[in-house]
């Protein structure tokens, strides 16, 4: 997720502008981030625009937004579909509290009785 973010920061660029992007306590091995970069494109999150030299230049494929929504349909896979138990989970871990749910509900309120759109 890390090297994916750094594509959506930087737009297109090879695996080296990548690992160099990267602040000195998360630098690993060019190999490392290479073979993240492989299994990206595999994915589908990331894609080889063209190759400058010995360098492949890959760019995202994928925007945040879509990312995201398939992040939130895995991890509420994980909790059998459950909206409800996810949040029961994140209340009792102490991740989120009953002040940030009172402005969910709110912002929620907002967008006005049987909107289909989700959050």
């Amino acid at each position: 997720m890390r090297v994916l973010e750094q594509y959506w920061k930087l737009g297109t660029c090879s695996v080296r502008e990548i690992l160099e992007s990267l602040p000195e306590d998360e630098r690993v091995a060019y190999t490392t981030v290479q073979t993240l970069v492989y299994r990206l494109e595999q994915k589908g999150a990331v894609r080889r625009v063209k190759k400058i030299g010995n360098a492949q230049l890959f760019e995202p494929a994928i925007d945040r937004g879509a990312f995201r929504n398939g992040l939130v349909r895995e991890l509420l896979d994980l909790f059998g579909g459950s909206p409800q138990l996810l949040v029961s989970n994140l209340l009792e871990a102490g991740t989120i509290t009953l002040k940030d749910l009172k402005v969910l509900q709110n912002a929620a309120g907002k967008r006005g009785p049987g909107s289909k759109e989700r959050a």
